[in-house]
């Protein structure tokens, strides 16, 4: 049993100005440690993570933190051992706790706390036994008016379901993992055969986790997956110019691009614009002069396009810069960088597993300069 003082809502909490720091932490330790506190109360017990759902689950929040942090230094921040310490507030549970005064602190310690894998509960049991896998990538780059990238950088993730019976020991294996670089791993991953065979040797978490982040440097070829053509003028002495811009598929192995948009910051003195777009709709807000292009799904037959004219302010100098133009977009099923992993394998148990792998090429910061 865990002796534990039950926390109520007559708890005083402590002023901030009475709280003190008596020695210098490492600022990545911080901020590792509150990305943590972020993603359990995102993921695993509040949905949403903010300030309301904060002061309406104050009781809880205090009970995860105090878990998570004992005397300045982690504790408890893995999400199976959480959940079975501080049960994710429900309405059942919420109502019970209300009616009996009890809370949602949970009676037994943890089956995984005492393990060698402390990240993984005990005794998990499943009738459909699977793996699932997800590539995601996003990629920064910033694109001259000429179409040549200044720079370009990925960003990728190797998120993971898994729901398997017993004690599962998994590897992952890539055809190019030497295209990774700055990785950061989960625990549960072992380095030192990652650091001699480039294989990923793992004792998985239940449920849902990050199993690595990583980096893919100016150095490595990027390749840019969308190309935009645009010709944005403006004339001395006239109150028109004139706006037209094209968005097309570049580099993306035959996939689709779909969820595009364009956003653009117009100049002060751009009153209003005409445009037509020939799918999708937009929008220009006169007074933030913000325009916004709602395209869709780009079809390489017809491509997309916006063009027309816009309104300029009377007299009005020429302005020193064009805008520059904002891409939002998805590719399904491409990894941009050209990762692709190559087998999953299971061994410790004697069951065959379902498994999948998914990839998915986002855009993160992707400007053109016009």
């Amino acid at each position: 049993m865990i002796h534990r003082q039950k926390i109520g809502l007559q708890l005083s909490y402590p002023s901030p100005l009475s709280l003190k720091c008596y020695h210098e932490g490492p600022p990545l330790f911080v901020i590792e440690f509150l990305h943590r506190v972020w993603t359990h109360f995102r993921f695993d017990y509040f949905g949403v993570c903010s300030e309301p759902v904060i002061k309406d689950n104050v009781v809880v929040v205090y009970e995860v933190l105090e878990e998570m942090l004992d005397n300045g230094f982690p504790l408890a921040t893995e999400s199976n051992i959480l959940k079975e310490l501080i049960k994710p507030p429900t309405i059942l549970r919420t109502v019970v706790n209300t009616i009996t005064g009890s809370t949602n602190v949970g009676d037994q310690l943890p089956t995984g706390q005492l393990s060698v894998v402390p990240w993984r509960r005990t005794g998990v049991k499943y009738t459909n036994n699977e793996a699932y896998f997800d590539v995601i990538e996003e990629i920064d780059a910033i694109i001259d008016k000429s179409g040549s990238t200044i720079t370009a950088e990925i960003q990728g993730v190797i998120d993971a379901c898994v729901k398997l019976t017993g004690m599962p020991d998994l590897t992952l294996s890539f055809m190019n993992p030497r295209l990774l670089d700055d990785v950061s791993f989960h625990p549960c991953v072992r380095f030192k055969r990652w650091e001699s065979e480039r294989i990923l040797s793992f004792i998985p978490p239940d449920g849902n986790f990050r199993l690595l982040s990583y980096h893919v440097s100016a150095q490595n070829l990027v390749a840019i997956p969308v190309y935009v053509k645009h010709n944005i003028s403006f004339r001395d002495s006239s109150s028109l110019g004139r706006f037209e811009i094209t968005v097309g598929p570049k580099q993306t192995m035959g996939k689709t691009i779909e969820g595009v948009t364009v956003t653009s910051q117009m100049p002060k003195g751009v009153l209003n614009m005409s445009l037509t777009p020939s799918q999708g709709t937009h929008t220009f807000d006169p007074v933030t002069k913000m325009l916004s292009w709602d395209v869709g799904k780009i079809n390489p037959q017809k491509l997309p396009s916006l063009k027309g004219t816009m309104s300029l302010q009377a007299g009005a100098s020429k302005p020193d810069e064009n805008p520059t133009i904002n891409l939002q977009f998805k590719i399904q099923q491409l990894a941009i960088s050209g990762l692709k992993v190559n087998r999953l394998d299971m061994y410790g148990e004697k069951y065959k597993p379902f498994k999948g792998i998914k990839y998915m090429t986002k855009a993160g910061k992707f400007q053109v300069r016009t």
